[in-house]
C-alpha cells in the first residue's frame, strides 16, 4: 500500500467519509477514490462518497454526511425529532437550520431541506453527537419542540402536539428548560397553553 494510500485511509478514518472534493483540498488526486474502491481499501456508500470497509453505518449515517459538508447548519425539526427519537416522524430528507442564506449548497446526497433561522432561534439549544466518526449539531429535545410551534406552519400542529407529549412523557426535557426556551424563541404565548393542558 502506498504512502498516499495510507493518508486516504487515515483522512477518511478521521472524517468518517470522503469524496473527491475532500482528497483535492488535501493536495491527493480524485482518482485514488476509484483505485482504492475497486482493491476494497474503501466502500462505496452514496454517489461519491466512501468510508473505510470495516465502518459500521449508524441509521443516523446520512446526519453526518450532511456535518461533514455544511459545518454550520444544525440538524432540526423532523430529522432532530427521529434522532431524539420522539414521536413518529421518519423524514426522507434532513431537515437542517442554517443562519443565512448562502450557506445552504445543495448536494447530491444526502437530500436536504434548509429553513433560515436567526438570533436565538439559531443559536440556542445546540448539542453535539458523535455520529459515525463525526461531529452533528443537532437541536436538543427541547429546542426541537419548541421549533416544531414555530414551524407549525411547515411541520404541521399535530406533529408539533405529538412532539411535545412524547418528549414530556419520556422525560426528555424539563419544564423549566421547555418554557425558557419557548421565551427565548418568542413562541411562550403558542407553547404554553398547549403545555399547561398535557401537564394539568
Amino acid at each position: 500500500m502506498s504512502s498516499t494510500e495510507q493518508q486516504v485511509l487515515s483522512l477518511t478514518d478521521k472524517l468518517g467519509s470522503l469524496c473527491a472534493a475532500d482528497l483535492i483540498e488535501h493536495g491527493i488526486g480524485r482518482e485514488y477514490l476509484s483505485r482504492m474502491y475497486h482493491k476494497g481499501l474503501l466502500q462505496r456508500i452514496a454517489r461519491g462518497r466512501y468510508v473505510l470497509p470495516d465502518a459500521e453505518i449508524s441509521a443516523h449515517h446520512a446526519l453526518a454526511l450532511f456535518a461533514n459538508q455544511v459545518p454550520g447548519g444544525v440538524i432540526t425539526l423532523l430529522s432532530a425529532l427521529a434522532f431524539h427519537e420522539i414521536g413518529t416522524q421518519n423524514p426522507h430528507e434532513v431537515w437542517v437550520a442554517v443562519k443565512a442564506r448562502g450557506y445552504d449548497p445543495e448536494l447530491a446526497y444526502p437530500k436536504v431541506r434548509y429553513h433560515y433561522y436567526s438570533g436565538p432561534a439559531y443559536e440556542k439549544g445546540i448539542e453535539t453527537h458523535r455520529i459515525d466518526g463525526v461531529e452533528v449539531k443537532i437541536y436538543s429535545p427541547a429546542k426541537t419542540v419548541v421549533d416544531c410551534f414555530r414551524m407549525r406552519n411547515k411541520v404541521g400542529l399535530d406533529v408539533a402536539l405529538e412532539a411535545l407529549k412524547e418528549g414530556w412523557r419520556d422525560r426528555r426535557f424539563t419544564a423549566d428548560e421547555l418554557m425558557l426556551l419557548a421565551k427565548e424563541c418568542r413562541i411562550a404565548t403558542v407553547v404554553q397553553p398547549h403545555f399547561e393542558m398535557l401537564v394539568a
